[in-house]
């Protein structure tokens, strides 16, 4: 199975609730490879890796976020194929979103 990899950016109320911590633990479990921040205009930024029918899974799941959040735009775009990822990791915070996959 071929893995996909897409970059996410996720608006709303997506900072303070919990949110990197939900995403992590849903792609953690779903074997999913990549890393999610939040960014200072108050986006979290995500990039995963894995099988397409996982990644949907993981959308479906970031959508909604933890109890507290309120997702209001979920941005996806996929990347063309890049060098595979690492496990998921929790990154600091950044200035701006990422232009690669890593």
């Amino acid at each position: 199975m071929e893995d996909h990899t897409k970059h996410y950016l996720i608006s709303g109320r997506v900072q303070g609730v919990g949110f990197r911590m939900f995403v992590h633990r849903q792609a953690t479990q779903l074997k999913l490879k990549g890393w999610v921040r939040n960014l200072n205009d108050g986006r979290v930024e995500a990039v995963a890796q894995g099988p397409l029918e996982l990644m949907k899974k993981f959308e479906d799941l970031i959508k909604t976020g933890p109890a507290r959040a309120i997702v209001e735009t979920l941005q996806v775009k996929e990347k063309v194929k890049g060098p595979a990822l690492a496990e998921f990791a929790v990154r600091g915070d950044g200035d701006q979103p990422c232009t690669d996959e890593s």
